[in-house]
């Protein structure tokens, strides 16, 4: 129709789906989606999330910790965290407990079925792992692990919760500059078990 201005967006003006595969953002996104989906289906008959898993490692790893070092061992916001808990122990999963030093702060423990849980869940998260890296080579995922965790760790200060090494990390204070504790190859070492985490 005539005087009808044309539409401000125009196929030309669209970026091609071909770029957007390449964008590594969009790629991330959908690798999180798949990790996340893989660890649900594996873990369906524990009823357990990723973030629960991640926060009933940490406490394990742990035990005594509070909620605020716990966001930050295992990078959530405060909020999030809250909620995760909230749901622990509703299942009776973890347990709050008064600092001896400061009542006003509650320590974190793993009941008794927490640490048959989380015990249970090894076999079923290991095998995620393994399923999400499964079109890769050896060689392919030794790679790809080490240049995801670069990444991550490299860019650890801008994520909405940037994680602390240990749990350690002060709120204000600077963190170092990866952002991540040393990977010592110890089973207890934080960073090496955060990276298993979808």
């Amino acid at each position: 129709m005539a005087g009808r201005s044309p539409h401000p967006f125009s196929p030309v003006d669209a970026v091609p789906l071909e770029q957007l595969e390449q964008k590594p953002g969009h790629l991330i996104r959908r690798a999180q989606q798949i990790a996340v989906a893989v660890f649900m289906e594996e873990c369906a008959e524990l009823d357990l999330t990723p973030m629960q898993y991640a926060a009933l490692t940490a406490i394990g790893v742990q035990p005594g910790i509070d909620a605020t070092r716990l966001s930050q061992l295992i990078a959530l916001d405060r909020s999030t965290t809250g909620s995760v808990l909230e749901r622990l122990e509703a299942k009776a999963l973890v347990v709050r407990e008064e600092s001896r030093e400061d009542r006003r702060i509650k320590l974190l423990r793993l009941s008794d079925a927490g640490r048959a849980l989380q015990r249970k869940a090894e076999a079923p998260v290991q095998r995620a792992q393994q399923r999400i890296v499964a079109p890769l080579s050896a060689g392919e995922r030794k790679t790809f692990m080490r240049l995801l965790a670069q990444l991550v760790e490299s860019n650890n200060a801008l994520s909405r919760a940037p994680a602390a090494p240990g749990g350690r990390h002060r709120e204000g204070a600077p963190a170092s500059a990866s952002g991540a504790a040393p990977a010592s190859g110890h089973p207890t070492d934080n960073t090496t078990w955060r990276r298993r985490i979808p």
